[in-house]
């Protein structure tokens, strides 16, 4: 019994493509879709394991991208105003407190965001800006209108 379990397995995640590991978001957001949640680049866990979060609230806002360079942010273009070091998943708002969890479901499906960083006054409080390791790549996104969904603590 143990033999067919392990060798079910073995077939599941071959057909899956566990195996290798993603290349990129596209890819990320196939495995969420099996149900599946990428866990530090390296492991696979199952979603159900994990508690899904409460929606607090759904705002329409605009989108946009930056990147760590001294001419879209300050003088210390790797540090956020939250004191916090740039990473994936960070996003720049001025509405929101600090820590607060969003969700972008049109263009990231369930990939949870945090506010860490402000924006210039003269962009408002409706509009976000995502932290992008390249400028390439912030430009290459543009600016976009959608939903967000800002998560219960």
């Amino acid at each position: 019994m143990i033999n067919f379990i392990v060798t079910t397995s073995l077939v599941l995640f071959a057909a899956i493509g566990i195996f290798s590991e993603p290349q990129n978001a596209q890819s990320s957001l196939e495995y969420q879709n099996l149900g599946l949640l990428i866990v530090q680049e390296n492991s696979l866990l199952p979603s159900s394991l994990l508690p899904v979060p409460k929606i607090a609230r759904t705002i329409n806002v605009i989108i946009t991208a930056y990147s760590s360079t001294p001419e879209e942010t300050d003088s210390t273009p790797f540090i956020t105003a939250a004191n916090t070091v740039v990473k994936d998943g960070l996003i720049a708002n001025n509405l929101l407190p600090f820590g607060t969890k969003i969700r972008i479901p049109e263009l990231y499906g369930d990939k949870v965001f945090t506010v860490e960083d402000r924006m210039s006054s003269k962009k408002g409080y409706y509009h976000f800006d995502i932290w992008f390791s390249s400028t390439k790549e912030a430009k290459e996104f543009g600016a976009k209108f959608t939903n967000i969904e800002v998560l219960e603590s």
